[in-house]
């Protein structure tokens, strides 16, 4: 694939991007959590099969779904047309309806509770104004049935559980294809089936 451009800018030293303008860059994200709260694992998993997975030693499931979204928005920064597949509803709603009510509300619900996970949602708020001043759009999230057959939301849960069993053994750690990792083959589900 190509890399994306800017009109005058070529792709960020170091970047991901690999897509043109036009092209749709798919990537699917998942939280996975044992015990709830407990270890959390968070995943991000491209068509291309680049792919990323962080361990959190304790969190909850949906603190492993906002880290794979937010995780996939920083590491495709400068990808133009970028779909985000999730198979939370609760990480999409986060980020297309919620997010920027809590921050006016100053991190309250609408039923003035306060707000969980004000530390990522801020991280997020800053991932898509980063994209926004750019210059590029915004991202486009689309929802996935889980465990239903979805070959990059079973790679992304496969890699999100992954993570979780690794955080059970206490360290925060994270890996990736843009490091050390071989890239995985995309064209089917993984080896657990999900």
């Amino acid at each position: 694939m190509q890399a994306a451009t800017r009109p005058g800018k070529g792709p960020r030293p170091g970047s991901l991007a690999r897509v043109t303008d036009a092209t749709r860059y798919i990537v699917a994200t998942d939280g996975a959590c044992k015990g709830n709260p407990g270890p959390t694992g968070w995943a991000w998993v491209g068509e291309d099969g680049h792919w990323a997975a962080g361990a959190i030693p304790s969190g909850t499931n949906n603190v492993g779904e906002l880290m794979g979204l937010l995780k996939a928005i920083e590491d495709h920064s400068d990808v133009a047309n970028l779909v985000i597949q999730a198979d939370s509803k609760y990480a999409i709603d986060t980020y297309t309806k919620w997010m920027d009510g809590h921050r006016r509300r100053g991190c309250k619900t609408s039923t003035g509770a306060p707000t969980k996970n004000v530390d990522i949602l801020e991280q997020l708020i800053v991932a898509r104004d980063a994209r926004r001043a750019a210059g590029l759009p915004d991202v486009e999230l689309e929802h996935v049935r889980g465990h239903s057959g979805h070959v990059l939301n079973a790679w992304a849960d496969e890699r999100a559980v992954r993570a979780s069993e690794h955080a059970a053994k206490g360290t925060a750690s994270a890996w990736s294809s843009l490091g050390a990792q071989d890239r995985i083959d995309v064209s089917s589900r993984p080896k657990n089936g999900r």
